[in-house]
């Protein structure tokens, strides 16, 4: 396969993540479901829980078949599941039904599609890791900004159900159409005149997800990815009653100021991960953490709603940096052969902090009586925290490097 096809490849992972990523759309759909069925508004979440819940355990399977077979008949299996389940989810009429539909199958083929596209493009790009993963990723985050307001559209029209089958038809046909645009790089590939740095870890020897599980290196980069999807999640999960209860924002205009956590999360993907190539890995985890911390403190005082914009903004960017470029790292430690499944397994962290981020919130605010604040002081420790880490780690290649 010629060099220039891996742009090509490229293009077809992003397509395939931001229809992926319409899982982040999911609030759309949640009251509308609500107002039909009369369910409760935590019956009818716990269906998007249950979805992502199941994206790191369904990328460990995809990426180990990924790993052995290719990437192209995984993605067209996972977007025949996704597609499959999104538009079954128009075919309820119970609330296990939308959980096996929206939830299950809807999870599984986010975990198999997404395990291909990062992992594939990380292979394609042993030269620009960060930016390659970054735009893949970015695409992910950007699915909810696309599709979101064509989804509000179809509702208008169609109702919610018939939403679903047409948004199931049309991610269907557009992942198993792009999955013929996948492949994978022969064994030993590199690009043309590309020559890998001297003693970089982007020369790390192979290893199976056994072997990375044996090292202590692979649980100091999981707590740091964990401690920064905390932060990046919790204010995703709570941004809007933040805006209305402590900015004093309408619900309307809240729903307006969170619509730049979508941009903000998808630029900081490319963004954080165009810099990681240029500055390093741990030095832009580092810069990353110390933004997060930073903004994490304004909110805390903000009163405002300028402060609040850059608080949210500031995190959300930090949170897709870690996204982006936590695969290039995962490829950079353990190398590029088996990052389908190591990077499923490093995901697990994501799915840790799914549970912690949004909870912590709840509960402090609850013990608090009512403020947020000291979640955003709690979490900004953390990021103090991971600040360190990823010196240490830094440190500590240099000190295997010498």
């Amino acid at each position: 396969m010629k060099e220039r096809n891996r742009w090509v490849i490229l293009v077809a992972s992003i397509v395939m993540n931001l229809c992926i990523g319409s899982a982040y759309a999911w609030s759309v759909f949640q009251k509308p479901l609500i107002s039909m069925f009369g369910w409760t508004t935590a019956q009818a979440s716990l269906a998007f829980t249950l979805n992502l819940s199941l994206v790191p355990f369904a990328m460990i399977v995809a990426g180990r078949i990924q790993d052995s077979k290719g990437p192209k008949v995984v993605t067209l299996v996972g977007g025949i599941i996704f597609g499959l389940g999104i538009f079954l989810a128009g075919r309820i009429g119970s609330l296990s039904g939308l959980y096996l539909t929206y939830g299950v199958l809807g999870g599984i083929g986010i975990g198999t599609v997404y395990a291909c596209t990062v992992g594939n493009t990380i292979k394609w790009f042993p030269d620009k890791r960060g930016l390659a993963g970054g735009l893949t990723a970015a695409g992910f985050g950007m699915g909810a900004v696309v599709f979101a307001p064509l989804a509000v559209t179809l509702i208008a029209g169609s109702g919610v159900l018939g939403t679903f089958s047409i948004l199931g038809i049309l991610f269907g046909i557009v992942i198993v159409v792009s999955s013929f645009f996948m492949a994978a790089p022969a064994a030993g590939w590199k690009p043309e005149g590309w020559t890998p740095k001297s003693g970089a870890a982007q020369g790390s020897e192979d290893k199976t997800s056994t072997e990375m599980l044996k090292t202590p290196r692979f649980y100091i980069l999981w707590a740091m990815y964990t401690i920064g999807c905390i932060s990046g999640l919790m204010i995703v999960g709570h941004a809007s009653p933040i805006a209305q209860e402590q900015i004093g924002l309408s619900p309307e205009v809240a729903a307006a100021v969170v619509s730049f956590l979508g941009i903000a999360n998808s630029s900081g993907r490319v963004f954080w991960g165009f810099i990681s190539d240029r500055i390093g890995r741990y030095n832009a985890f580092a810069a990353m953490f110390v933004v997060s911390a930073v903004c994490l403190i304004i909110l805390n005082l903000a009163s405002g709603l300028a402060l609040f914009i850059v608080g949210i903004c500031g995190v959300a960017m930090s949170f897709g940096g870690y996204m982006g470029i936590m695969p290039s790292i995962t490829a950079d430690n353990f190398g590029a052969k088996y990052i389908g499944i190591n990077y499923g397994v490093m995901f697990t962290a994501f799915g840790l902090a799914a549970f912690i981020g949004p909870r912590l919130a709840a509960v402090v605010k609850e013990s608090s009586g009512g403020a947020y604040g000291p979640a955003f002081v709690i979490t900004s420790v953390m990021s103090i925290a991971g600040i360190l880490l990823a010196l240490y780690v830094k440190r500590s290649l240099k000190k295997a490097q010498a």
